[in-house]
């Protein structure tokens, strides 16, 4: 049961304050709901924005692989020569000792489970993205963000080929 309390100042009683407020706090949820909802529909990305983002990741990871296999091909004389001295030797062999342990492997597991849950998670959020810029970015920065990524792609090619 509600209680009444009048208050001198004003001629309303308190609790029937408290119900407008009670109605303005929900009238602003009802209206943040909407709002909410309204941008949880995420216009789809242009399939030409998805294709050139999907070339732009596969020529990145390729420089990657690239970087990666001259940095190796760097390394591998100073590699053979840790094993020569006693403490490289030392190392080697713990690593290749927890390589074999079975907690080790089962952690590659989890993190390789892991890694195929959130592919799924991954997509919906990169698509959600593009989306997100195709719509509401791109119709203003998107000619000079390919001007400037053309620009980079100069010294890229350059100094970290893709082949």
């Amino acid at each position: 049961m509600a209680m009444i309390i009048y208050d001198p100042a004003c001629s309303l009683p308190r609790c029937m304050r408290v119900k407008e407020m009670n109605a303005k706090y929900a009238l602003a949820l009802i209206l943040t709901l909407q709002v909410s909802m309204s941008l949880c529909e995420v216009p789809p990305p242009d399939q030409e924005l998805v294709d050139k983002y999907d070339e732009m990741k596969s020529v990145f990871y390729k420089r990657l692989l690239t970087a990666y296999g001259k940095l190796q091909a760097a390394a591998a004389p100073y590699v053979e020569k840790v094993g020569e001295v006693e403490q490289g030797q030392a190392a080697k062999d713990y690593i290749e000792e927890l390589l074999v342990k079975p907690e080790f492997q089962a952690v590659v597991k989890v993190a390789t489970g892991l890694g195929q849950e959130a592919a799924p998670v991954m997509d919906k959020a990169r698509t959600t993205v593009l989306g997100l810029y195709g719509h509401y970015v791109r119709p203003h920065v998107g000619t000079y963000l390919s001007e400037a990524i053309d620009n980079i792609k100069v010294y890229l090619d350059k100094y970290l080929p893709a082949e």
